[in-house]
């Protein structure tokens, strides 16, 4: 038995969609609804934030801010932030579950912490409603979390502490340090980090990397290191406690630094 009594989970790049994909193209899609072009590293850069606090993001960068102030006459508003998601949110919810398989080992580490009754929830950067178009395929899976605090749930997401509050209530777990903090964000893990938690970043498995497992594979080893080495200090920066490659070695790390 380790001293954690629970583990809670981000989803997109943590427990499902290895690389992070779904957002990416919607991203670039409802900027191009608006007559802007975005890139897909710009539509990577807040990657974990709220998405609403997401295109706010993106609409402050300076590349972008410049390119629709270029296009409409006038820069970004509050207005404007609103419009663009009203746009997101409906065609996020139309591809999300086409993402929504879990990463490779995921089942294997959440049957090993629930055989050592560490409980499990979840956080997430997306919106109730596109949740519930991803919960069933991964509860399909085997992947099904004692809670789930979405984006819109709370007055204030990622990075402050919020969600991690509602997962203490909703899990009945305490204190902070008993508590792990799973994620592939900088925002994630500044989450975790805010409520007290330890951190883990996940290096490979997430938006930072950006790949499938296919093509993390196919590249030669020193640039898989390139990448894990780069993720890493990201992660770190945000002031993850340790970084790991994806989920399925969460196990070897909760044995060797929190048994």
């Amino acid at each position: 038995m380790t001293t954690l009594k629970a583990v809670i989970f981000d989803w997109a790049g943590t427990m499902i969609d290895f690389g992070s994909f779904a957002p990416m193209g919607v991203f670039v899609e409802a900027f191009r609804r608006f007559d802007v072009e975005a890139t897909i590293a710009e539509a990577r850069a807040p990657m974990g934030l709220p998405k609403r606090d997401h295109i706010d993001a993106m609409l402050k960068a300076p590349r972008l801010s410049a390119e629709w102030a270029r296009v409409h006459g006038a820069p970004p508003s509050a207005a404007d932030v609103d419009g663009v998601y009203e746009v997101f949110v409906p065609m996020n919810e139309e591809v999300v579950a086409d993402y929504a398989t879990l990463v490779p080992g995921a089942k294997d580490t959440l049957d090993w912490l629930a055989a050592r009754g560490i409980r499990i929830g979840s956080t997430t950067g997306y919106t109730r409603s596109i949740m519930e178009r991803v919960a069933p395929v991964a509860a399909a899976q085997g992947y099904a979390p004692l809670n789930m605090v979405c984006a819109d749930d709370l007055p204030e997401g990622r990075p402050g502490p919020l969600g991690m509050y509602r997962c203490f209530v909703d899990l009945a777990v305490h204190p902070p340090a008993a508590v792990l903090k799973v994620d592939d964000t900088p925002p994630g893990i500044a989450e975790g980090v805010a409520a007290g938690c330890p951190t883990v970043g996940v290096a490979l498995s997430g938006n930072i990397a950006g790949k499938t497992p296919e093509e993390l594979a196919a590249l030669p080893e020193a640039e898989v290191a390139a990448i894990r080495a780069e993720a890493t200090a990201i992660l770190k920066d945000a002031g993850a406690t340790h970084v790991i490659d994806t989920v399925a070695d969460l196990p070897a790390l909760i044995e060797g630094h929190f048994a």
